[in-house]
């Protein structure tokens, strides 16, 4: 519909077609809002195309021979080379060969309208597209949702830019193998690629400025996987930091601040990321650009009522199906206040508030071992003011762990709220904890009382069998 103005009028404008954005634009759809979605990229995001999918399509094959050599009788199968081409085709297919049809398809059957082009605030409920064909003018009768996502940062280290240095989205769709691949950083994306290309032939070096691995989850977690990553080859170094870089026509050469040097055949950067929202037009709305967009908890941007940040670009959880779950929040509070239904704001766990980000946010780690996490680690539990204890566990005594895998190692912890007998958090380190975090989000998430998650039952003999072993320590 064009509106006097000449531009095209929406119920709501969604800036970014990534997971997040096809979140919020489907559950606007959903409630007879109309809506419209401007992408500059491909429709389906970081996610589908450059992260989640295509690293977990290369992980797969990794964990799968891991835990196939840890069982006796079918050892023996696997004990060659992974076939990288094999790997690296089936990555393709998981990111349908970085083509975006699907994806387009999806977004026209829900009646949801996508203007290709580069998308800015130019005033109030009002986006300007430029595309192939010109500009196009948008309106929001209600909510514009700026969900542009987070790009990867590389430091100004002397000579690094001019490296060319691999990001994430690199690391994720390279069509062959480095002979030897240096990477900065020991977070997630660090570690998951540390763990895929080191079984896929290439000579990993891992440098991390800090202490260990994956600083964001318990010690133990990082301890165990790059005791993993070692074993497997890799070179992993703490406290290691790069002085600078040179790089010609060929391998560059990394030197250290301690004055070594590590020659490589690419460089992957993985230390922190960026919001997508330097050029997107905050200023016109008086926000400063480049910025995170700090949210309340409908994800409604703070000083401007009808301006939404949902995603990585607030900050606030950095997990696709977190900025997944902020959209369905902030969906359903965008539909609220369009329709004049009063917003359940009083309640933390109601249908308009993303709690589940400071409380119970969940992540996993697809390296070998896994290591999975819900809710508050003990660090920030205690940051927090709470007073808890935590219940640790050696997960090789549990039976369903030693059927699973001869030689099984892994760690759980569970952090107890000692006042209310709740959880806090909880995290698993180990061969196939993935499957078993649900069962620890709800628990947090539900705030399920202690003397409650003593009458959940694991089934004999799994993984699961943890949680017993866990609430039997909290005991004594």
């Amino acid at each position: 519909m064009t509106d006097p103005r000449g531009s095209t009028a929406y119920d709501v404008v969604v800036l970014g077609a990534g997971p997040v954005g096809e979140n919020v634009a489907d559950r606007a759809r959903a409630a007879g809002l109309s809506a419209a979605v401007v992408e500059s990229e491909l429709v389906g995001g970081e996610c589908s195309y450059w992260a989640c999918m295509p690293s977990k399509a290369l992980l797969r094959p990794v964990t799968a021979r891991a835990d196939t050599r840890r069982v006796p009788g079918v050892r023996p199968a696997v004990q060659g080379s992974l076939d990288t081409a094999a790997v690296l085709a089936r990555r393709d297919t998981f990111t349908s060969h970085w083509k975006d049809d699907g994806q387009v398809g999806w977004l026209d059957g829900i009646g949801v309208d996508l203007y290709r082009g580069h998308g800015r605030l130019s005033g109030r409920k009002t986006v300007t597209v430029a595309g192939q064909d010109g500009e196009r003018v948008l309106t929001a009768r209600h909510a514009v949702a700026v969900c542009t996502g987070s790009r990867a940062v590389v430091p100004d280290t002397p000579g690094l830019a001019e490296a060319r240095p691999w990001t994430s989205r690199e690391a994720t769709s390279a069509q062959a193998a480095p002979g030897r691949l240096l990477i900065i950083g020991g977070g997630v994306v660090g570690v998951e690629m540390a763990t895929a290309w080191q079984a896929l032939g290439s000579q990993v070096t891992l440098l991390v400025r800090g202490g260990g691995l994956l600083p964001r989850m318990e010690p133990f977690a990082g301890d165990l996987v790059a005791a993993a990553l070692t074993e497997a080859g890799a070179d992993v170094r703490t406290g290691a930091s790069v002085a600078s870089v040179e790089r010609g026509d060929g391998p560059a050469t990394v030197v250290l601040e301690s004055g070594e040097q590590i020659e490589a055949d690419e460089i992957l950067v993985a230390t922190g990321r960026a919001p997508r929202t330097d050029d997107i037009g905050l200023e016109s709305v008086g926000l400063p650009p480049g910025a995170w967009l700090t949210v309340d908890d409908s994800c409604r941007v703070e000083g401007v009522d009808w301006l939404y940040a949902v995603g990585d670009v607030n900050h606030r959880a950095l997990l696709t199906h977190q900025g997944k779950y902020q959209a369905r929040i902030a969906g359903a509070a965008i539909t609220a206040r369009a329709q004049g239904v009063p917003l359940l704001e009083t309640d933390r766990w109601g249908a308009h508030c993303a709690t589940a980000d400071h409380a119970a946010v969940s992540q996993v780690v697809f390296t070998d071992p896994e290591a999975a996490s819900a809710g508050l680690t003990l660090a920030e539990a205690e940051r927090a003011g709470h007073r808890v204890t935590a219940v640790d566990y050696d997960m090789s005594g549990v039976a369903g762990a030693g059927l699973y895998a001869d030689g099984y190692r892994g760690h759980a912890r569970m952090i107890v709220d000692v006042d209310r007998e709740v959880l806090l958090g909880a995290t698993f380190v180990g061969p196939g904890v993935s499957e078993l975090l649900h069962s620890a989000t709800v628990a947090v998430a539900g705030e399920v009382p202690i003397d409650r998650l003593w009458h959940a039952v694991p089934a004999y003999p799994t993984i699961s069998e943890v949680w017993l072993r866990l609430l039997e320590t909290y005991r004594g």
